[in-house]
């Protein structure tokens, strides 16, 4: 199974700041740590950060098998990691039915990678959070090569 890689990773803990408190994020979902949800996370929840860095493991794992499931096509180490930070950040089945990944999968690269300033809104509104982090996303993806391992 593939890896993010570690600027992958780096722009998933820069976007995702460590939290070991329950919140709700701007989508009104529970979340704690590093981006966890899930129905183990609950108000009033909090956690060690050790119990977090379990979580950030669990959760790579399951967005990088995620990503590496829905590929048809063959990706650099970059454009998988920029994948794994969009899904890691919209969940795996939003990932999976995305018109980003469709036109990936189809050889359009570019269109592919224009899809990721669609993804800026949650309820609605605008999240400038989301706009750095899609832009971020976007320029790994079209950065050539595989990338530091993480």
């Amino acid at each position: 199974m593939r890896h993010i890689n570690r600027q992958g990773l780096d722009l998933i803990l820069v976007s995702e700041e460590l939290r070991l408190e329950a919140y709700r994020c701007p989508a009104g979902v529970w979340t704690i740590g590093w981006g966890h949800t899930g129905p183990d996370v609950y108000p009033g929840l909090v956690i060690t950060e050790a119990l977090a860095i379990l979580f950030k493991q669990a959760d790579l794992e399951r967005f990088e098998a995620a990503v590496e499931n829905a590929l048809e096509v063959p990706v650099t180490g970059n454009q998988f990691s920029a994948l794994v930070s969009f899904a890691f950040n919209v969940g795996d089945e939003a990932f999976r039915d995305s018109t980003l990944l469709n036109k990936l999968n189809t050889g359009d690269i570019k269109g592919a990678a224009a899809e990721f300033k669609r993804w800026v809104h949650s309820k609605g509104r605008l999240q400038p959070g989301l706009v750095t982090r899609r832009a971020a996303e976007r320029e790994l993806f079209l950065t050539p090569g595989d990338g530091d391992p993480a």
